[in-house]
């Protein structure tokens, strides 16, 4: 498929790391305008304590409103297992759609039995206020963004294209981190390789990278910025030269390794509903469920 590449556009990419989750969320501003996108906030939550708050996502909004930016879109790369968004949160402080790529309905039918969600949870994605289709583009003020899906490490990843910027989600770490997992329920190294090399081979050397995590290996400071020239040179996993069957036998071994993340629990139950919290029962207290031998 061809793709509305605009590398003559660059948009201004403020990041924003989360040192519990080693999440960075980006806000995306148009350079002719004060428009403006937010990809992948994060909801704050004690896990141990059952309590949620939102430094993170108010530190973001902010920058927002210091800027005097008007927020139009929020944008989830995927429905994350290692933060809870915060997308709700902020859309109710700052307006914007909420957007996730249109495979989020296999997530929701997924993680809806895994949860024993029953019927009330609806899985047609309609908690979103936007399902992106492979191809698909939006406009940030005079910015015209696309849409790559790019599965592998989930069924919904994608990857958002924003001028000279793209915004890879999970898919990707900077070079020295090589590449996300792909043991999670819908997840596929295989399918991950050829995600990762159609982002590559698709988008120029130029392109910008901006990566959804960052785990400082080696002890190095955090980066989230990198090129698509350099990925395909030195990255540890899948720079050029590395096959397909080297990829997958290097990543399931690897994967075979990890442990589940820390906050895969409440993180699936919340990220599948937009970041919503689930509903209240007949108390009005709310509750998540921890599902037992399930993942």
């Amino acid at each position: 498929m061809p793709y509305p590449i605009d590398t003559g556009v660059k948009p201004k990419v403020a990041g924003f790391f989360d040192p519990d989750t080693s999440t960075i969320s980006y806000v995306v501003q148009d350079p002719q305008s004060a428009s403006c996108a937010i990809v992948d906030p994060v909801m704050d939550i004690d896990y141990a304590a059952g309590r949620i708050s939102f430094k993170s996502a108010d530190i973001v909004i902010d920058y927002v409103r210091t800027n005097g930016l008007t927020l139009e879109w929020l944008i989830e790369t995927h429905a994350h297992a290692d933060h809870l968004s915060a997308s709700p949160y902020i859309q109710e402080k700052l307006g914007g759609k909420i957007g996730i790529g249109d495979h989020i309905l296999t997530v929701q039918e997924t993680f809806g039995k895994v949860f024993n969600e029953g019927t009330e949870f609806r899985r047609d994605g309609s908690q979103f206020d936007r399902l992106f289709k492979d191809g698909e583009t939006y406009t940030i003020g005079n910015m015209t963004a696309f849409v790559m899906h790019t599965p592998g490490h989930t069924p919904a990843c994608a990857t958002h294209v924003i001028g000279d910027a793209a915004f890879v989600g999970d898919t990707l770490f900077m070079p020295d981190g090589g590449t996300a997992r792909a043991d999670f329920p819908g997840g596929n190294a295989r399918t991950l390789f050829r995600s990762i090399r159609r982002i590559l081979e698709t988008l120029p050397p130029e392109t910008r990278l901006f990566m959804c995590h960052d785990y400082a290996p080696n002890g190095r400071d955090v980066r989230w910025e990198t090129m698509v020239g350099e990925e395909r040179a030195a990255n540890i996993h899948v720079r050029d030269g590395v096959t397909e069957d080297e990829f997958v036998a290097m990543r399931e071994a690897r994967d075979r390794t990890l442990g589940m993340p820390r906050l895969i629990i409440p993180s699936l139950q919340v990220n599948i509903r937009a970041g919503h919290l689930p509903p209240p029962d007949a108390s009005g207290k709310t509750f998540l469920k921890v599902p037992i031998n399930a993942l």
